[in-house]
């Protein structure tokens, strides 16, 4: 379960500092995926990097009572001067994977499929293989709760159908929540949503609910 209560967040300095969002509450029940969904600026990301511990509030609080991941696809962790190798060994490491290091370290080197470059510097890769490691480290560890924004695997026809499996795979699991654009993948894998509007969060318990309130802010938003 993931608990935010009176949750307030805005960046200093940009635009004139106005909140990105403003007195979130919600509880996002265990089990249970969820899609967010909002116009662009409307604060998915901001609220999503929040639940990944990758930012702090202004006010109010974020509790996570469940292992939750970083986003998925998420490549601005990585150390450039590290190796493929490097890096992985790290991340397993700062997650309490130590005991299963090897394995871990296998897993990702199996499913990036990046051959000799696993094993060196990350400066060195093209923005495919940094993606492809993302993707294989981000679905290495099993988490309670998984986040996506927006990630979608790279690579040829067979890497996208086996890295799309692996992803569905792990959400049958555990619970997801995720940004999408698309609403065939939102209806697909999540039960509930939370609509983002002018800062402000409402809690829907069934995807269709939410995806239609975007539907009439944006076809209010085409008739002005």
């Amino acid at each position: 379960m993931i608990e935010i209560k009176g949750l307030y967040k805005r960046y200093h300095g940009h635009h004139a500092s106005d909140w990105v969002l403003r007195d979130i509450n919600l509880t996002i029940p265990k089990g249970v995926s969820v899609g967010l969904l909002g116009r662009n600026g409307a604060g998915k990301s901001t609220l999503l990097k929040l639940i990944a511990g990758m930012d702090t509030p202004e006010r109010g609080s974020l509790e996570r009572l469940c292992r939750v991941s970083w986003p998925i696809g998420l490549s601005g962790g990585l150390q450039g001067s590290m190796t493929g190798r490097q890096n992985v060994k790290f991340v397993a490491r700062v997650h309490g994977g130590r005991r299963n290091e090897e394995e871990i370290i296998r897993r990702v080197q199996e499913f990036a499929e990046i051959g000799i470059a696993f094993d060196r510097p990350v400066r060195t890769y093209s923005s495919g293989m940094r993606s492809r490691l993302n993707f294989g480290l981000s679905l290495a560890f099993d988490f309670d709760v998984y986040l996506s924004d927006e990630a979608t695997p790279v690579g040829d026809r067979a890497f996208k159908a086996k890295a799309t499996k692996a992803f569905k795979d792990k959400v049958g699991q555990a619970s997801l929540i995720m940004v999408s654009h698309s609403e065939g993948i939102l209806k697909d894998l999540c039960q509930s949503g939370v609509y983002l509007k002018k800062g402000q969060a409402t809690w829907y318990d069934d995807i269709d609910d939410a995806i239609a309130a975007y539907h009439e802010e944006t076809d209010a938003a085409k008739a002005n």
